[in-house]
């Protein structure tokens, strides 16, 4: 064996002996012996989901709130082309004005903050704290033109930001 390799596996050698002193003393000296907890739930708070869900996993329902015959149905076959789940959509009772207006409960934080971006922050939300179900109500106003493109609703998200615990509400 030539003095290069012989000299080469003893470098090798130290700097292996030091790399597993180094993880045992890091080991040993660690002083985060407990995980830390996180805050708990103050009493009357219900738990929110506000997790970022993929489109395919978020829950909606259409209501034509624009008097405009058949739009309820075209907005529920772009949201279907966009891997989202959409219940029959409804004619609702009374017009509104607005482009459009979510509708959710604890369970759907996250999907009504992704469905923001699909009306470019134009849509208002409407948080329930008793509402049990994880669908999310789309109300079309007589303000919507069209959902944002693929580009305009990533851009949207990062405008947006993180979706926001309401009152009364834990992040779950």
């Amino acid at each position: 064996m030539s003095y290069a390799r012989m000299r080469a596996l003893i470098v090798l050698s130290v700097l292996t002996v030091a790399a597993i002193v180094f993880v045992a003393v890091a080991l040993v000296q660690d002083t985060q012996t407990e995980a830390t907890v996180t805050e708990e739930c103050p009493p009357g708070y219900v738990l929110a989901n506000v997790a970022l869900p993929e489109p395919k996993d978020v829950k909606l329902k259409v209501f034509n709130a624009a008097g405009q015959n058949g739009l309820g149905a075209r907005v529920s076959t772009d949201f279907s082309n966009r891997k989202f789940q959409v219940e029959k959509p409804e004619n609702s009772d009374r017009t509104s004005d607005d482009v459009a207006i979510l509708r959710y409960g604890p369970k759907a934080v996250g999907a009504a903050h992704l469905l923001r971006a699909y009306f470019l922050d134009n849509a208002l939300t409407e948080y329930d704290e008793g509402r049990d179900s994880d669908v999310v109500d789309v109300v079309i106003g007589t303000g919507f033109e069209q959902l944002a493109t693929t580009t305009e609703v990533n851009q949207s998200l990062v405008e947006l930001g993180q979706a926001e615990v309401p009152p009364g509400a834990c992040a779950a």
